[in-house]
């Protein structure tokens, strides 16, 4: 089994530590958040993902997972290094290297000979290369070994993926990167660099795509009497479109598509050629946030002005805590800025919302309809498919809801006197 440090402990790292660790090899995670470093030795994972807290309470209790903010400490005799990175986007849409760089930087003189530095956030091509100069080392290695998890199911993405993609030019790191996945049952694909640094977005602009595809036909099927349940259903089970990605909801967001569709748009743009595929997508996926938000105010009479707006769900999807590019939170802000007064449950922990200071962030579902004259269904937590509706019509000034997500059982709602509103229904 390896030694292994890794640079960076958010969603991807800590994730990608605590996977290793419970495939047995030894993981340091070193971080320059001094308490978050001080959580997590005490076992305390700071965000919401299924299993993540019995993989971190098991390294720590076998000594096989361990958390510094010293780099000397965590690249002790460390075969492996991956960088776990943010790549936020910048002001034209690109890819910001800054946290890459500066980790290449800071782990450069502290490399045993012979290690291999792995980069496991969504970059563009070439930075491998530009990690190389950085690291300036003819003994070091550096393969690229992209991440495919999806928030709120990391875990089982890392242990039981579809494939494990690696690019290098080096044979021999290529193979010490392959052996880590020991024991995972996936393809291992092996590729140039290059390949393996485009491959991550052109998975994530491809979902995209797919999914304002689906979005995009639900306002056609509500425009035409057609239900995009009915639709997405036969167009599925097509072996060459899959049911998976086709639900509509109120467009995509999170930390990875929007960032990395307009780092794909600048890739292409500084190469010569024009993504206008790409950008028509991120185009009608900011249009459909708006559509959303229109449904709200034509319930309302076409105006929110002092009128209490009821939301369930803040974060960008179910079973995770992230509010980066939450379509909730885009939409709830059209109608904030519209004059509504916006009245919002989440499961999640409350002060992640202090950004928000005009969303009145509620203890449960029932008391943010409180006198609220519509619902806005906006992220599908299951327990919101729990909820009594007869409850929530009588705490209600007028039953009606919008759901965005499709999530609610459009009969039971309707028969308890609701104005139910799907998406593409």
């Amino acid at each position: 089994m390896s030694q292994i440090a890794i640079v960076g402990t958010g969603y991807v790292g800590l994730s990608t530590g605590a996977c290793l660790a419970h495939l047995g090899h030894t993981v340091a995670c070193l971080d320059v958040d001094a308490a978050k470093v001080a959580m997590l030795q005490k076992g305390m994972v700071p965000i919401v993902e299924a299993g993540l807290d019995e993989l971190v309470s098991e390294g720590l209790s076998i000594g096989r997972l361990s958390f510094t903010t010293d780099a000397a400490t965590a690249l002790a005799n460390a075969d492996v290094v991956f960088l776990c990175l943010p790549t936020p986007q910048g002001d034209d849409g690109s890819a910001d290297l800054s946290y890459v760089l500066a980790a290449a930087e800071q782990v450069r003189e502290l490399l045993k000979s012979g290690a291999v530095v792995v980069n496991k956030s969504t970059v563009p091509v070439g930075t491998a290369d530009v990690v190389r100069k950085v690291l300036n080392r003819d003994d070091v290695e550096v393969v690229s070994n992209p991440e495919f998890l999806r928030q709120g199911t990391a875990v089982q993405d890392f242990l039981h993926p579809t494939r494990v993609v690696i690019g290098g030019d080096n044979e021999a790191a290529v193979g010490k990167v392959a052996e880590l996945y020991e024991g995972v049952d996936a393809p291992i694909l092996k590729m140039k660099t290059a390949s393996a640094e485009a491959l991550k977005y052109a998975a994530n602009a491809f979902l995209a795509t797919k999914l304002t595809f689906i979005n995009a036909m639900a306002d056609i099927c509500e425009a035409v009497g057609a239900d995009i349940f009915d639709v997405s259903t036969g167009i599925g089970l097509d072996p060459r479109i899959g049911a998976d990605m086709l639900r509509a909801g109120p467009g995509w967001g999170g930390s990875c598509f929007p960032k990395d569709t307009r780092a794909l748009v600048n890739i292409a743009a500084n190469n010569g050629y024009d993504f206008a595929l790409l950008r028509g997508v991120i185009e009608t996926n900011d249009q459909h946030y708006a559509r959303i938000a229109q449904r709200v105010l034509e319930e309302c009479g076409d105006s929110v002005e002092g009128v209490v707006v009821a939301a369930w769900g803040l974060t960008f999807k179910a079973n995770t805590d992230d509010l980066r590019d939450s379509p909730a939170i885009k939409i709830l802000t059209m109608l904030h800025n519209a004059g509504a007064v916006i009245r919002a449950y989440d499961p999640t922990a409350k002060k992640q919302y202090d950004h928000y200071p005009w969303i009145e962030v509620c203890e449960t579902p029932l008391s943010a309809c409180e006198g609220a004259s519509v619902l806005a269904v906006l992220t599908e937590w299951s327990e919101f498919t729990h909820v009594d509706p007869l409850v929530i019509a009588q705490a209600m000034k007028h039953p009606r809801v919008i759901d965005a997500r499709n999530h609610l059982d459009r009969e039971l709602w309707q028969d308890h006197g609701f104005v139910y509103r799907g998406v593409g229904r």
